[in-house]
């Protein structure tokens, strides 16, 4: 199968120059990480050496990059773009050759959400009397609404994930371990058309109730539910992020009552999403369900995360955001609730339309019963 290459949009550029001079500042600071890839497309590898994009508010931008990044600079989407690549070799004070091309009047610059510590703190020494600032309230606003392009990369990413939990139950067997099953389920999301693997989770048993839990060498008993949450990156750059509930054998009847909670919760949460909605509105869609079915105190987490470059990103489902919903935005919709014995979440990637919602996955969500 032929990879496709990274999505990148090549006017994002000149929308941030300008997301940026709307904002007050006077420059942002990128570093290598997600908002860098959103830029230019450059993936560049983070490394102790700074390789930063300048975007002056009121100059053209520049790349700041070691001498030995030069040549992946320039064959990088950041070379096409004609963005001017100023190499430093290691003698040189990368942080005080930016200063030197930036005014001195900047007031606030804006550093990226991933710059390292030490780097923001050497310009902080560069430049004397400039405030430092998140770039994220930039960037933010531009990279949670998604373009026509995005959302179809988000759309083949679903897909992808789903392929991968179409094989799941075949790999759920009493006597297997959560690291076994796990091995293979990574293997899977190489094999359906993922770039990387960025996490696996399978929770057995009690191991269902902890959200993030990690594979380890429990082994898989007949007659428990099995929370498995899987997503990786694709070869466009955009992720992938799907959780459903399986039970090797038939389930425990306490387990079958909750799960029916979530999966109406979920659904009326799903439903809940439409422009001018806020998340926290849907967040209160899933957490009420639950809540009035006597379960509120086990859902101990958001009801979802805004995806993209990153897995988790703006917007995010939770009481307290209340900045309405617009279309092209996308974000995970996943109640969960975790008594203790197991637990159970189910969750699916949507983006908000111009009328509602649509779901980029697609597996059944209802508990499926594989082989005990």
């Amino acid at each position: 199968m032929t990879s496709p290459k990274a999505l990148f949009e090549p006017d994002r550029l000149a929308r941030v120059r300008e997301a940026t001079a709307e904002s007050g500042l006077g420059a942002l600071l990128l570093t290598p990480g997600p908002d860098l890839r959103y830029v230019t497309g450059y993936d560049a590898i983070p490394l102790e050496r700074l390789t930063c994009l300048v975007v002056p508010a009121a100059d053209d931008p520049f790349l700041v990059v070691p001498r030995l990044e030069l040549p992946a600079a320039q064959a990088s989407t950041a070379g096409a773009l004609g963005v001017e690549l100023v190499p430093w070799d290691e003698t040189d004070d990368p942080y005080a050759l930016v200063a030197a091309r930036l005014p001195r009047d900047l007031g606030r610059v804006g550093v990226a959400d991933r710059m390292w510590a030490v780097m923001a703190l050497r310009f902080r020494a560069a430049m004397s009397g400039v405030e430092q600032v998140a770039a994220g309230g930039v960037l933010g606003e531009l990279r949670k609404r998604k373009s026509v392009a995005e959302i179809e990369a988000l759309r083949e990413a679903g897909a992808a994930i789903d392929r991968v939990h179409g094989i799941v139950p075949a790999l759920l067997k009493p006597g297997r371990t959560e690291r076994e099953v796990g091995r293979d389920i990574a293997e899977a999301i190489v094999a359906e058309g993922h770039a990387t693997v960025d996490f696996v989770i399978v929770g057995s048993g009690p191991n269902g109730a902890s959200p993030h839990h990690e594979l380890s060498d429990r082994v898989i008993q007949a007659g428990e539910p099995v929370v498995v949450d899987i997503g990786g990156t694709m070869p466009s750059g955009y992720c992938s992020d799907e959780t459903r509930v399986y039970s090797v054998g038939e389930a425990p009847a306490d387990f079958h009552a909750y799960y029916a909670v979530l999966k109406e919760a979920q659904e009326a949460a799903r439903a809940a999403v439409r422009p001018g909605v806020t998340p926290e509105a849907v967040d209160a869609a899933a957490r009420d369900v639950i809540a009035a079915a006597g379960y509120g105190e086990y859902f101990i987490h958001r009801t979802g995360h805004g995806i993209g470059l990153e897995t988790h990103e703006e917007p995010y489902i939770v009481t307290g955001n209340t900045e309405p919903l617009e279309p092209g935005m996308a974000f995970s919709i996943e109640p969960g609730i975790y008594p203790g014995p197991h637990g159970a979440r189910i969750e699916d990637i949507v983006v908000c339309t111009a009328d509602g919602h649509e779901s980029v996955n697609h597996v059944t969500r209802d508990l499926i019963v594989v082989g005990g």
